[in-house]
C-alpha cells in the first residue's frame, strides 16, 4: 500500500471513534482483516466492538504454551459469551524443542539475545502464519502503554509482516478501556485485578506496583527500550 493512501486513512479516521474505524476495515476487508488477541483487556475491548459488527469476524490468539492459566480462563468464558471460537496458533514443536536443548527452559532470562529468541519461536514465527494470508492486521496497541508506542498513528503499513495495521484505541486511556469494559460486561483476565496491567507469557510477566509504569512487569529484567517481542517493532 502506498503511504499516500496511509496518509488519507489517518486523515479519513481522525477523530473518529475505534467502532467506526472497525466498520470500515471489517465490511471493506472481510475475512482478510482479523484482530490479533492477547486476550489482555484492550484485546477484550476490540472483541466486543468487532463480534457486533460481524459475529463472524476474524479473531486469532497466540498460544505460546507458556501462558497463565488465568488466560486460558478468559480465552474460554470469551468463547461461551460470544458464541464463538477463537482461532489459535501455536509454536512449531520442532522449534520448541531445539529451543529447550539450546538454552533451557528458562535461558530467555541470561540475555535479550536468548529472550529475543524465544519470543522469535514462540510468538513471531506462529504471527507470522496467522498474518501471511492477511491484509489487514487489527491490534489494541494504545500509545499510553510504552515508550514504544508513543507516536503510532490509527493506521500504518506493516512493512515486516506486509499488512496494513489498524490501532483503533491507540489514543485511548486506562480509563477508557475500563469504562468500556465495565459498561459491556466484557469478560477480562483476572489477573488485570492482581495488579498485572499488561500480561504476556507467565515467566515474563509479574505484577507491580499501583501507579507504577503498566509495561513494568514484562521483561523487567531489561531497559524499556528492548520491551518489544518483536511482534510491534519499528
Amino acid at each position: 500500500m502506498k503511504s499516500t493512501e496511509i496518509t488519507s486513512l489517518n486523515k479519513k479516521f481522525q477523530g473518529e471513534n475505534p467502532e467506526t474505524i472497525l466498520e470500515y476495515f471489517i465490511k471493506e476487508f472481510g475475512q482478510d482483516a482479523a484482530l490479533s488477541s492477547s486476550l489482555g483487556a484492550e484485546d477484550q475491548v476490540l472483541t466486543n466492538m468487532i463480534l457486533n459488527i460481524d459475529k463472524s469476524a476474524n479473531i486469532f490468539t497466540l498460544d505460546t504454551g507458556r501462558l497463565h492459566p488465568e488466560t486460558y480462563d478468559v480465552m474460554d468464558a470469551t468463547n461461551l459469551k460470544y458464541g464463538i471460537k477463537i482461532n489459535v496458533f501455536f509454536p512449531k514443536n520442532d522449534d520448541v524443542e531445539k529451543l529447550y536443548e539450546t538454552q533451557g527452559i528458562n535461558g530467555h532470562f541470561e540475555s535479550i539475545e536468548n529472550r529475543k529468541n524465544c519470543c522469535g519461536i514462540r510468538k513471531m514465527e506462529p504471527l507470522k502464519r496467522a498474518l501471511k494470508p492477511l491484509k489487514v492486521w487489527v491490534t489494541g496497541l494504545r500509545a499510553a502503554q510504552s515508550v514504544t508506542r508513543t507516536d503510532m498513528p490509527v493506521v500504518e503499513y506493516d512493512e515486516n509482516f506486509e499488512v496494513i495495521k489498524v490501532n483503533p484505541i491507540i489514543n485511548w486511556s486506562e480509563d477508557d478501556v475500563w469504562n468500556y469494559i465495565k459498561s459491556n460486561n466484557v469478560p477480562y483476565n483476572k489477573l488485570h485485578d492482581q495488579g498485572f496491567p499488561s500480561i504476556g507469557c507467565a515467566p515474563c510477566t509479574r505484577a507491580v506496583a499501583k501507579g507504577a509504569d503498566i509495561r513494568s512487569g514484562r521483561w523487567w529484567w531489561e531497559n524499556p527500550e528492548h520491551k518489544e517481542c518483536g511482534l510491534h517493532a519499528k
